[in-house]
């Protein structure tokens, strides 16, 4: 129990070095998290300012401002918003995890590390931290689509890290992990979740919305509050973390339509203690352990940073986020945070790793979440920077992409495709299931079936492994060659819907735009699959013939990419060709330069595959006359992309960056609706 006066005197610290600390960051316009920061490394127990704060007292008044981040986080992210981003978040979520693992187990074994030590120290820096992205997003005002794919991914990746914990008690206890194991694990974390959301739904909306109609702010304030706090013991309680409950509470709390209002409300008490929270990360910072493991601390720092803006901008973009979202999302999450802690703490409590992870791991997240603030006000330039830097048949299956996916998610629902896209993707996961059986299984039973060999047949003793291990290749062979060929398969049957082939005999015109669909869903497929495969398998195998197996399929498909990319170029300019000629049909047809809505109807018709095509003249008071279309950035900023230019009697087919708008120009553009909305906002 904290003494009352203590309780007074390390609240009382925390918050006036806070407040001279913040207001100083505001003054230099640096984010107020770095500010928080330092506040909590001036009254650290580690630096010799005679200003010191409990920090057992701190810790315990941190943990308020984790669970009332995620309530509020959980209030502007309903269950029907988390439904609509799963399956893009959750897929993301597994590619970035995968990857993360993965590099940081290699990444303890180059430095001498156990196998155990090596694999909590991948699974330490595969999660990112929701708190530390929530306050920076909240200070920057990021909302919109990124906001929703980014908070998507954190909580799938909360979710993942349950499994990881389980998965490293298992181990490290040698009890092992079974199948049986990890199917039970899933099945309480699933029936938790669902009885959770079920019996909320049912009761705390109600409930809100009656405490709301007293009209007493007061009343309201304490009864959400409490029903946060309430919920996140129950998570506690069931063995998961307090911020998953307190996300569930918000989400739960924003069904009842009240959601504004009582954010409104819990914000002053969310930011004083979310502030305290990051002053607590501050307090962790030792520098002697910083300068005791220091390369350690600088190589994982960025093996963090560029491992998760490449993981998660890939698995972004290729779940059909725009180029620009997932560069973004990228940037975002390439921070750890309070996950990272806690697991690196379960190591050090099991006796699995040594002393020095958790440190490391607290240097590693105080250094990230430094950074974070910074990366992600450089996110949109460096978005548009690699927009502009990408070669053109990249940009142009880039800006397509989006307007296929969103074709395939509104096209009709049929059952026959829908099973058939299930089967293949079950064929596609026990493919990679008994892959992933046959790697462990070898290196496993190595020794017995070894010794089985050497006692039966004579043979060299010094080649019998690699009998072993070429007989396990030649198993495992099928299952790797399956993988590659049933992910063209369901890249064709997900293509043929967002793409339908033309019946009858007739010329498809939507061939090359096919083609390109299905080597990138093919390419995606392999990458989400292997990625896991190569993580999991990677600590039974010495070297990296799994990564090396990855890398070499990955290769094969991108260069049938590549060509696929050019031959998408081609079919574009013949497109932009046909959309000049139908402009300037309409334009004569109708005198002026005002092109009908529906002028490029027939170009839709014509030549599927080219997005949702639609014109825009500019007059002389828009914004973009006079401009290029490198200084107007409108592919990176809004994801849409300027097909041709029809100008007076003469047409400009896929116009370069350089081309300078006119008075009278119309242009045609393509992409999403979304991305054509934005590029209509930005051009008029």
């Amino acid at each position: 129990m904290h003494d009352a006066h203590a309780f007074l005197q390390a609240l009382a610290t925390v918050l006036c070095v806070a407040a001279v600390t913040t207001v100083l960051f505001q003054r230099l316009r640096q984010p107020v998290v770095l500010g928080y920061i330092l506040a909590g490394f001036i009254i650290g127990p580690h630096v010799p300012i005679p200003l010191v704060a409990d920090p057992n007292i701190v810790q315990t008044l941190s943990e308020l401002g984790v669970i009332l981040l995620m309530f509020s986080l959980g209030l502007e992210f309903s269950l029907r918003r988390l439904v609509q981003v799963g399956p893009t978040a959750g897929l993301t979520a597994v590619i970035q995890c995968s990857v993360m693992v993965w590099l940081g187990f290699i990444v303890g074994r180059a430095f001498g590390w156990t196998m155990l030590e090596s694999l909590f120290t991948g699974c330490c820096i595969a999660i990112s931290s929701t708190t530390i992205i929530a306050k920076a997003f909240d200070e920057q005002n990021i909302r919109g689509a990124l906001r929703n794919i980014v908070v998507g991914i954190l909580i799938v990746e909360d979710l993942i890290g349950i499994l990881l914990m389980a998965m490293l008690t298992a181990v490290s206890t040698g009890s092992g992990l079974s199948a049986g194991d990890l199917a039970l694990t899933v099945g309480k974390l699933a029936a938790f979740l669902v009885g959770l959301v079920v019996i909320g739904l049912m009761v705390v909306p109600r409930v809100m919305r009656s405490i709301t109609k007293l009209q007493r702010p007061e009343t309201t304030l304490v009864t959400s509050v409490g029903i946060c706090f309430a919920i996140a013991l129950l998570a506690q309680a069931f063995g998961y973390s307090v911020a998953l409950g307190a996300f569930l509470a918000g989400s739960l709390v924003a069904e009842s339509g009240e959601g504004k209002e009582i954010e409104h409300l819990v914000q002053p008490v969310r930011d004083l203690f979310g502030a305290v929270f990051f002053v607590s990360v501050g307090m962790l910072i030792d520098p002697a352990l910083i300068r005791e493991h220091w390369v350690a601390i600088a190589v994982l720092t960025l093996v963090v940073v560029f491992g998760k803006i490449i993981s998660v901008t890939l698995g972004a973009f290729f779940t059909g986020n725009g180029t620009r979202t997932s560069v973004q999302a990228g940037l975002s999450l390439s921070q750890i945070g309070e996950f990272s802690f806690i697991i690196a703490g379960l190591g050090l409590s099991l006796k699995a790793t040594g002393t020095f992870l958790y440190p490391v791991a607290v240097a590693v997240s105080a250094i990230t979440t430094l950074t974070t603030p910074w990366l992600i006000r450089a996110s949109g330039p460096f978005a548009n920077w690699v927009d502009r830097k990408l070669p053109a048949p990249l940009q142009t299956f880039a800006s397509l992409y989006g307007s296929w996916v969103e074709n395939l998610r509104t096209s009709p629902r049929q059952k026959t495709v829908g099973a058939r896209v299930r089967r293949m993707a079950l064929m596609l996961l026990l493919d990679a299931a008994i892959l992933t059986l046959i790697v462990i299984g070898t290196s496993v039973l190595m020794p017995r079936v070894t010794a089985y060999i050497d006692e039966r047949i004579t043979v060299d003793v010094t080649f019998t492994p690699m009998i072993v291990i070429g007989l396990a290749a030649v198993m495992a062979l099928p299952f790797c060659v399956g993988i590659i060929r049933v992910a063209r398969r369901l890249g064709g049957v997900l293509a043929e819907g967002a793409l339908p082939a033309v019946a009858g005999g007739k010329v498809d015109l939507a061939a090359a735009p096919r083609r390109m669909l299905v080597v990138a869903l093919q390419l995606a497929s392999v990458f989400m699959v292997g990625a896991p495969v190569v993580a999991i398998t990677q600590p039974f195998l010495p070297g990296f013939p799994g990564a090396l197996l990855l890398l070499i399929s990955m290769a094969m498909l991108g260069f049938a990419f590549w060509q696929s990319a050019t031959h998408l170029q081609g079919h574009m300019r013949a497109g932009a060709q046909v959309i000049v000629e139908a402009l300037a049909a309409q334009s004569h047809a109708k005198g002026d330069d005002e092109p009908a809505p529906d002028v490029l109807h027939g170009v839709r018709q014509l030549l599927p595959g080219i997005g949702e095509p639609e014109s825009v003249a500019l007059d002389a008071t828009s914004a973009a006359v006079g401009r290029t279309l490198a200084e107007l950035n409108l592919r990176g900023m809004t994801g849409a992309t300027v097909l041709a230019i029809r100008r007076g009697t003469e047409g400009v087919l896929v116009p370069s960056a350089q081309e300078v708008l006119r008075a009278g120009d119309i242009l045609a553009l393509a992409g999403t609706h979304e991305a054509i909305d934005a590029a209509k906002g930005v051009l008029g």
